[in-house]
Order: structure tokens, then sequence, then C-alpha cells
């Protein structure tokens, strides 16, 4: 069986060549424990943390994805996974089933959508994040999250299947009910969600709300800052407060999209372990002509900006102010290679960590998340790129005095999630399909 390298690093979908490694092929690839034993030689040769694996064998698992949850090093490793192999592809093209939609808890105890696609079936009915949602289903939704009953809201909301359709009460920003009945569809994901230009007393600065770093990223993102730099941008907030990553080239792309570096330097350097330390690889700038050469950079973030958004924000320090308005991002300075399995007609993809990710100056062990230079809530009651969400308002505030305002103008306070976003886009891929 052959791999194919993929590794989690949200920087970029575009598939280049790259080495291709060798597992030792089993005889049978038709049953489960072949590819137990399949991914346990994996790990034993690959994985980041290799030296802590327990000694098991693999044949007393029913699955791969039943094995990796032991091999998975607890102390450090939140990330390695098995996924069916279709899904996972899918997944990084932005193929997307569903609403469409992330909800969330405000400080009032009322539930809001947090998100929204805009192919999303809800988004061309006019709903908007902020819109409170009363019920789902017949069900009073803020008990729900209240309770942090996952189970339940799973049950509401249904299987990530076309046809499922589902009946919300809303009440609209004008305080009016609205109940609309929407059904599950398949759509493309748009990663960019917002794209605003701002005339703020230090000159023209861009808002660049970006979501995931998926195989159509690259050209929304070149259609964003050709927009900024044909319109003079001279300042950008980069919101990424929900994005977990994605394809690490992609990471690369927006890097280069925000300021102009020689092709030489270095972004990120991804350090592999002992046994393999001749596939570390430099990921460097790209030449871009729509390029705002930014000398500084404002960041939105959550603890849910992790992985490929933790590189741009990493990697960029070196070279640039970097400012950081939220809260700690999630602390995911590692990326994976990906496999699958078997070589035709996969089943499975096999993702563990496999490499470290520190930038030019050799820093990246940020586990426990990189801290945000000014802390402030994520106000879910107002859609993205209204100056008078909470983030934003402080973002701005910062570009235009080159300081922040006063510590006690917001509240802080975590927000509860409940989302249909993929799980597999949570990580930063290394991608190189041969």
């Amino acid at each position: 069986m052959k791999r194919i390298w993929l590794a989690i690093v949200l920087i970029s979908l575009l598939l280049s060549s790259c080495k291709k490694e060798e597992i030792i092929p089993v005889t049978n690839t038709s049953t489960n424990q072949e590819a137990n034993e399949a991914l346990y030689e994996l790990m034993q040769d690959w994985y980041l943390w290799y030296q802590y694996l327990p000694q098991v064998n693999p044949a007393n698992y029913k699955d791969p994805y039943e094995l990796m949850n032991v091999l998975r090093y607890k102390n450090y490793d939140r990330w390695s996974f098995v996924a069916d192999y279709d899904e996972f592809i899918a997944s990084m093209q932005g193929t997307f089933v569903g609403h469409g939609i992330r909800m969330g808890l405000d400080a009032s105890k009322k539930v809001r959508i947090v998100m929204i696609y805009k192919n999303s079936p809800l988004y061309s009915k006019g709903v908007r994040r902020g819109w409170i949602i009363k019920q789902l289903n017949g069900v009073d939704l803020a008990s729900v999250f209240l309770a942090g009953d996952a189970a339940t809201y799973n049950q509401l909301i249904g299987p990530a299947e076309e046809g499922v359709t589902n009946t919300f009460l809303f009440q609209t920003p004008a305080g009016k009910d609205s109940t609309i009945v929407t059904t599950k569809a398949k759509f493309t994901l748009n990663s960019v969600l917002a794209d605003t230009i701002y005339d703020l007393s230090t000159g023209k600065t861009g808002y660049l709300a970006f979501n995931e770093f998926i195989e159509p990223s690259p050209d929304e993102l070149k259609a964003a800052f050709a927009k900024f730099k044909l319109n003079g941008v001279k300042d950008l907030i980069l919101d990424m407060r929900y994005n977990t990553g994605g394809i690490l080239s992609v990471a690369a792309d927006l890097a280069s999209f925000i300021t102009t570096r020689s092709t030489t330097d270095t972004l990120v350097k991804c350090m592999y372990n002992d046994k393999k330390y001749e596939s570390n690889f430099f990921l460097y700038f790209k030449s871009k002509t729509e390029s705002l050469n930014l000398s500084r950079l404002v960041v939105i973030c959550t603890y849910e900006t992790a992985s490929a958004s933790e590189v741009v924000i990493n990697g960029l320090k070196p070279y640039l102010n970097v400012v950081l308005v939220g809260d700690t991002t999630n602390g995911k300075p590692t990326g994976m290679n990906v496999w699958q399995y078997p070589a035709k007609n996969s089943k499975y993809v096999y993702a563990p960590v496999t490499f470290k990710m520190v930038n030019k100056d050799n820093y990246g062990d940020f586990f426990k998340g990189i801290p945000p230079d000014r802390y402030v809530s994520d106000d879910i009651t107002h859609d993205f790129g209204d100056v008078n969400e909470y983030c934003l308002k402080e973002a701005v505030f910062y570009i235009e005095n080159g300081s922040f305002s006063v510590k006690s103008t917001y509240p802080y306070g975590k927000v509860r999630y409940f989302t249909e976003k993929p799980v597999l886009t949570n990580n930063a891929y290394y991608l190189n399909w041969q």
C-alpha cells in the first residue's frame, strides 16, 4: 500500500507533488484487522510522539477508529483521527450537507445564529448572524443550550443528509417572529464570510471574515484582496474567530496576501520526529500581485481559532506587528500527513499528528493557545462587519488610536456553540496526493 501525503496545516487546497512513502503491504486489505495493523505500523513510524505509543494488539480492536482512540497521546494530542475517505475528500473540497449554520447562546441566554454560509438555504430566506432562534421543531432551544445537551440538539437537528426538514421559529432584528421551514441541502461552503472596507480616521481599512482553509479559498481570497488593493486599503482586520484550520498551502496564500515578502522567507517550519527528520520542510511566502504589503495586522480570534489559523498568526509575527483581539486561540502547533487506506478503492483516511510547526524564529510550542492582546467577548448579537460588534469595535479603536480602549468598555465571557461544521476541517493539512 502506498502512502499519500496530506499534512494537516491549513495553508492551501492546491494539490502539489511531493515524495511518497511506502507502508509494508498487508496480505488482505478487505478486513478491519489488516486496516488496524496498517494504522499501528504507521503510528510507530510517523507519529510525532511515537515513543509514547502503548503496546497493543491491533487485532483486539473492532476498527481503526477505536484503535486510534487508544493510541492517541493524551498529554498533547486532541487531533489525530481516522475518517471515511469520501467524507474527508468532500470536506477538503468544501462540500457540505446541512442548513449551513452555527448557533450560540448569548449573554442574555438567547440562542442566536452565530454564523451562516451564503449558499445555505436559510441565507436565501434572509437569515443572518445575530437572529434569535426561539424554537427548533417546537422545542425551546435556550433550555437545550443552557443544559449543554448535545444529544437533544443532535436529535432535533437530525442527520447531515439531504432532504431532512426542520422548522425554525426565529425572532428577526426587527423583533418580529418568523417561522421558516427549511430542508438540508448539499452545497459548497464559502470561506470568505465578509470583505468590507471602512473609511477610518487613519485611512481605508479592510475587514475580512475568513472561516476555513479549503480548496475554494485561494480564489475567494484573491478576489477579496484585489478589492482591498483597488480601493487603497492601508490596514486590515482579519476575523478568524471560528476558523479551525484546513489546508496548509492556503495559509501561505493568506499570509502572502497580507504582506509582501521574498519567496525565500519562511512562514512556517514543519518538523518531524527523529525517525523522519529528512522529511522536514519549510513553507515560504508566495508572490501575490494583490498583496497589501501591510506592516501591522489586527486579528479577531477565539478558542476556535486553530491550526492553520494559528500558523498565519504565529508565522507573521516575525515580520509585522500582529495584534490579537478576542480570546486565547485553540493551541494546535502541530500538523498531519494523511494516508488513504487501502491505496485503491480507499475506505479510510489515517491522519495522525506527524510534525510540529514553528515560525521563522523557531517559536511554536503554544499548546495552551496564543493569548490575545485584549480580551473581548464574541458578540453574537451583531452580524459580521457591523462596527458595533464588540470585537470589531475594539479592533477599529486600535487601528485608529494605536492602543486599546478602557478595559471596562466590554463584558467578557465565553459563548457556548453548537455547529454543523464538519469536524474534519479542524486541523492543518499538508496535502500532496500522488
